[in-house]
């Protein structure tokens, strides 16, 4: 942005001098006239008598232009350009842990649990430009789709490949998703580390136990924070009949609150429950609030001088003037 300003803005009260100098010019210039009484007015035509009187006046307005340019010169203006730059001095580590069993294509959320919960994790890292970011997914078992980087682009790519069908067990291990996320962060030297681990099941795989994971991400100061998927009751779910048409029945909905709730007490974190896009959006803005990067704001200025103009153009009417007097005015003015 962009703003003009005079460095030695105090000076510009300078100018009210103009006023005061004209009115003295004035007053000068009428008791500079005495009547004389001449045999004839020949030698002293009215012509004459006006024009160099005219050039008098002229003069001394180029002076009062030249004083006014110098004292804008001596104010100092510039232009300041103004920016700002927020930077992150202590950015967060984060895991999103995200589970793509088969169950995640139930139809409770909209066009199902696994697209709506790409679609919140997306708008969530776009709002935080400041921290790095990793995905790591789980069914049966698990695996580091993107270890962590600040080059959210890439971790956003990767997110959007994601789909069931990725492993082939298609159970929930849901220990097993916890590990390979705190394995991915236990390094880290960030002030803050953090895992968001979503699931719409119960642990029924893998050989790791949640609450062993659970242990190993406290003792590496790692949050987790627990999102559970889906409706209260039952969710439609996809099924393709003889005939290979789809067709939708009911499955109910299990998920281990319980257990869920543990994982997130005994990392200093806390667990949600989503039963729609919205709620779970709404999970997400939460998890912002609580995890704030802290930030650095930092505001730049480069100034750019003008007054060079104002003292040239004053400069050249002085020598001017001077040329005058000196020379087609001498004698006169």
């Amino acid at each position: 942005m962009l703003n003009y300003e005079f460095a030695n803005q105090g000076l510009l009260y300078l100018l009210l001098l103009l006023p005061v100098m004209l009115g003295w010019y004035l007053y000068r210039s009428k008791d500079s006239y005495v009547d004389v009484v001449l045999s004839t007015g020949k030698p002293f035509s009215e012509d004459k008598k006006s024009f160099w009187g005219i050039i008098k006046h002229v003069l001394f307005i180029f002076q009062l232009i030249a004083f006014a340019l110098i004292i804008v010169a001596l104010a100092r203006p510039r232009t300041t350009e103004i920016s700002e730059k927020t930077i992150g001095n202590e950015g967060i580590d984060i895991i999103l842990a995200l589970d793509i069993s088969g169950s995640m294509l139930a139809e409770d959320f909209k066009p199902n649990r696994l697209s709506a919960s790409k679609d919140v994790a997306l708008n969530f890292i776009d709002g935080r430009k400041n921290d790095r970011f990793g995905l790591v997914v789980y069914s049966g078992e698990s695996f580091t789709q993107c270890p962590l980087t600040g080059d959210h682009n890439i971790v956003k790519n990767l997110m959007q490949d994601v789909k069931t069908g990725m492993i082939e067990n298609q159970s929930t291990a849901i220990g097993m998703g916890l590990a390979t996320a705190v394995s991915r962060l236990k390094d880290s030297k960030a002030k803050s580390k953090v895992v968001i681990l979503l699931t719409d099941g119960v642990n029924n795989s893998g050989f790791i136990d949640p609450l062993t994971a659970a242990e190993i991400a406290k003792k590496f100061n790692i949050k987790t924070y627990t999102i559970g998927v889906g409706s209260m009751g039952e969710a439609p779910y996809p099924f393709k009949d003889a005939f290979g048409r789809t067709i939708y029945q009911n499955v109910p909905v299990k998920i281990d609150e319980k257990l869920l709730k543990q994982v997130s007490e005994m990392t200093g974190a806390k667990y949600f429950r989503a039963d729609s896009k919205e709620k779970l959006s709404a999970i997400y803005k939460e998890i912002d609030k609580m995890e704030k990067t802290k930030l650095q704001e930092l505001t730049f200025q480069q100034f750019e001088e003008k007054f060079f103009m104002f003292a040239f153009v004053a400069a050249l009417i002085l020598l001017i003037d001077r040329i005058l007097r000196f020379t087609l005015l001498k004698g006169i003015v």
